[in-house]
C-alpha cells in the first residue's frame, strides 16, 4: 500500500514542493512501465514515512504528460529510476537505477546533517 507520505508532484506544483520547499526533498523520477521504479516503491514508501518532519520524498511520474517529462529533462534524468536530492532549491545528489534503501537514506541524512 502506498504511503501518505508521498507527494506526487507534477509540473504545477514541482517549484512549490521541491524547489521551494523548508525542508530537504528527495525526488523520485518513474514511469509506471518501469520494472525497477515498481521495485524500489516500496523503498521510497518506507523513507517517505521514516523521515516525515524531517524531509520531504516525492514522486515524479514522468509520462503523465509532455510537460512533466521537460521537468525531467530540465533537471537531467536520463534513466530511471532517478533519484535526486534537492536541499535549498539545489540539486545536492543524484543516483540512477535501482538502490538500496540505505543508499538513498544516506542521501537524505547527507542533505540533513
Amino acid at each position: 500500500m502506498a504511503s501518505e507520505n508521498v507527494v506526487v508532484v507534477t509540473v504545477d506544483n514541482f517549484d512549490s514542493e521541491v524547489l521551494q520547499s523548508e525542508v530537504p526533498v528527495l525526488v523520485d523520477f518513474w514511469a509506471p512501465w518501469c520494472g525497477p521504479c515498481k521495485m524500489m516503491s516500496p523503498v521510497i514508501d518506507q523513507l517517505a514515512d521514516e523521515y516525515v518532519g524531517k524531509a520531504k520524498v516525492v514522486k515524479v511520474d514522468i509520462e503523465t504528460n509532455e510537460e512533466t517529462k521537460q521537468v525531467a529533462l530540465s533537471h537531467g534524468v536520463q534513466g530511471i529510476p532517478a533519484f535526486m536530492m534537492f536541499s535549498g532549491g539545489e540539486k545536492s545528489a543524484e543516483l540512477v537505477g535501482g538502490q538500496s534503501k540505505p543508499k538513498l537514506a544516506e542521501l537524505i541524512d547527507n542533505a540533513l546533517a
